[in-house]
């Protein structure tokens, strides 16, 4: 199958190979017209200018994906650029392409997108954060060059989410983007631009498994067309179940439902991080003996729900989330991330312990959840239906635009990513409030759409407000920050057990919760800091997580918990911690190249490998000789010693932690914390130097 052929074996390559890979594929466009399906990249040779740069010489090349806000938006400038950008290329046709289907598909620009094909206008997509997908056919001129223009605008719109965020609006063809041939006879790809086929999972335990492969079909033709249809699920490369059905497809049918079911016996269970398994489902449309078309999915067989006094369970066993949330950004890029920036995303959530995610605030990139698959992280997808924070404007207007456009990306959201096996909650949901425009009728609308479009799995908020929104959807989270924004840790406490004691059938988690902090930024005691301040010591974003996890920790009856968060992001409009633009609020820096203290102590209580870790080691001088030192381990027992002596061992606590009272000595101090785990020794080091006196 040439489509996905090709977009594999390009996962990872340089551009300039892309583009000999391309010119190869278009050189045979003999048996490109052959094919069932072909999918050819285009993300080279794109002209970019602002919509302000009007002269015909003004632009730059550019390579997909890109941004156009990763310098100005990144360094704390608030009123970064928003408007529209122009994106142009060439593409030529072939003679040989006709009697295709040919499209062009968006897998995100942000925000609204109009494409214009040799200088007429094909369509308008309102939404920066789905894909989303033209048709060409008629439009085209075979055997000549065609003209592409697509002019993306990412300025404030009140009719389409999000209109608020405490986060950037970076504006771009920021994903990739992709020419798409089929036969007449296809599977749709215009179904939302979804892959057109939708695994239902209707019963799955460990004896058996029944799926109901719904499958949308489409004939350009003016005749009935006689077709079978064949549905092969596959463990590795054997096929384990087999069904084929043979349907007459109505002239000129867009989106035709074919339903064919199939029961895979003793399944292997996609079980979380414990064993990602994931099965592969490939649906065949067929004309005789000539293979019209292919579309290949992802199965994996898993079943959830959640008790609300005893949290969450995969494959009726509990399972406690232990989760992240993360933006779909990052230093000097933006938004505009390749796979290998996912990759390590995913990588550094993994060594950590993490087994689930918020993707917040918005619908990310497909590879994105393909990476949670295969990593077994329990994911929280949701739409950008996002809330002022403690900033001005709303997140809601009641407008039948803005009603029409969240609805639109909830299915877009829903259909695209149906089949991904790691998404147990669709979000709707973040930090919206009742004044003016009260948005609670909108979410039960939003709510009964969710579940029309899958009755598999839970829809699921993040509410900062009391009040009617937190009883709609079937579970629900809190954000709280509970000792950052004023208040201690315990009241966290206080809050949770009130709740679960006045609502005990309310399904509840933490969906945000966490603290600034810079690592250039140290002091050797404790002391709060101002949140909107220049000064977010590293140190008490440490103390925070200790004793909110202390808190999360023994409550049994949340759902989930996920840390805000995995990665600091930018926020051009922040002015505070060690420099405008960031919120620090990450275990690890935007970069990707340090991981904070905290990092370590969530490693410690996460993960079952051997390891140790001091906390403080970049506060190298202090001023008092009398310190507490934090040492983080997993291990039955840490051995601390100073200057070679010993202080003492002591047995961490339920959370992991030692907390050691030492007195350092005049000059350079050196201690070294080791602990043993089956047989594996682990050692960790820190200097510091204790000021003189005067």
């Amino acid at each position: 199958m040439i489509m996905s052929t090709y977009h594999k074996f390009n996962h990872g390559r340089s551009p300039s190979l892309q583009r000999w890979l391309l010119l190869f594929s278009l050189l045979f466009c003999g048996l490109i017209a052959q094919a069932e399906r072909t999918l050819i990249p285009i993300n080279d040779n794109w002209k970019f200018r602002f919509s302000h740069e009007v002269h015909k010489e003004s632009g730059q090349q550019v390579s997909l994906p890109h941004t156009w806000n990763a310098m100005d938006a990144l360094s704390g400038k608030p009123d970064y650029k928003r408007g529209i950008g122009n994106y142009s290329r060439s593409f030529r046709v072939p003679m040989a392409w006709k009697g295709r289907r040919i499209f062009i598909r968006f897998e995100g620009a942000n925000a609204v997108t109009d494409l214009f094909l040799n200088g007429k206008h094909v369509g308008e997509h309102r939404g920066g954060y789905g894909a989303f997908i033209f048709e060409l056919t008629d439009l085209v001129t075979y055997g000549a060059e065609n003209k592409l223009l697509v002019r993306v605008n990412n300025a404030e719109q009140l009719d389409v989410m999000p209109l608020v965020g405490d986060f950037n609006f970076y504006g771009g063809i920021y994903r990739e983007v992709a020419l798409m041939l089929t036969n007449d006879v296809c599977i749709s790809p215009l179904d939302y631009a979804s892959p057109g086929v939708y695994l239902r999972q209707t019963k799955v335990d460990d004896r058996q498994a029944d799926v109901h492969t719904d499958i949308m079909l489409a004939n350009r033709t003016d005749k009935t067309q006689e077709i079978s249809v064949t549905v092969e699920a596959f463990s590795g490369e054997k096929a384990v179940a087999k069904q084929q059905k043979t349907v007459k497809v109505s002239a000129h049918a867009t989106l035709q439902k074919l339903t064919i079911p199939f029961t895979i016996l003793q399944p292997h269970l996609w079980n979380g991080t414990q064993d990602p398994y994931i099965y592969k489902v490939k649906v065949c449309v067929w004309q005789g003996k000539t293979l019209l078309d292919e579309v290949e999915q992802p199965l994996g067989l898993r079943s959830f729900h959640v008790d609300p006094a005893r949290g969450f369970f995969l494959n009726g066993r509990h399972l406690p989330l232990h989760g992240v949330c993360r933006h779909q950004e990052r230093a000097l890029v933006g938004n505009a991330l390749t796979p290998q920036d996912i990759e390590e995303d995913v990588r550094l959530m993994r060594e950590m312990g993490v087994n689930a995610v918020r993707l917040a605030h918005y619908p990310q990139s497909a590879y994105t959840y393909e990476q949670m698959d295969r990593a077994g992280i329990v994911t929280w997808a949701e739409i950008p239906f996002v809330g002022p924070g403690g900033y001005a404007d709303k997140g809601f207007v009641d407008s039948e635009a803005f009603r029409a456009n969240g609805k639109q990306q909830l299915r877009e959201l829903i259909r695209q990513h149906f089949n991904h096996p790691s998404i147990c909650f669709w979000g709707l949901f973040n930090e919206l409030k009742y004044d003016g425009d009260n948005p609670v009728d909108y979410i039960k609308e939003l709510n009964n759409i969710a579940h029309a479009e899958d009755n598999t799995r839970l829809t699921t908020c993040a509410s900062n407000q009391d009040g009617d929104m937190n009883f709609i959807t079937d579970v629900m989270a809190w954000n709280r920050y509970d000792g950052w924004y004023g208040s201690t840790p315990s009241t966290l406490a206080t809050f949770l057990d009130k709740m679960h004691a006045e609502h005990p059938q309310l399904r509840i988690a933490l969906s945000e919760y966490g603290a600034g902090a810079s690592v250039r930024q140290q002091q050797d005691s404790l002391r709060q800091p101002r949140p909107n301040s220049w000064w977010h010591p590293e140190n008490w974003q440490t103390f925070y997580h200790i004793r909110n996890w202390d808190i999360i920790s023994h409550r049994p009856y949340l759902w989930g918990s996920f840390v805000w968060n995995m990665f600091d992001f930018g926020a051009a409009h922040r002015t505070e911690g060690d420099r405008p633009g960031i919120n620090d609020k990450g275990l690890v820096t935007h970069d990707r190249h340090i991981k904070k203290d905290a990092y370590y102590f969530y490693k410690a209580n996460w993960t079952t490998e051997p390891m140790v870790f001091i906390a403080g080691k970049r506060c190298t001088r202090h001023e008092k000789a009398e310190t507490e030192v934090w040492v983080f381990s997993n291990c039955s027992e840490v051995a601390l010693s100073l200057n070679g002596k010993p202080i003492a061992s002591l047995a961490p606590n339920d959370i992991s932690l030692c907390t050691f009272r030492v007195t350092l000595q005049p000059g350079l101090n050196r201690l070294v914390a080791t602990a043993v785990k089956e047989g594996k020794r682990v050692e960790d080091v820190c200097e510091v130097e204790l000021a003189d006196r005067p």
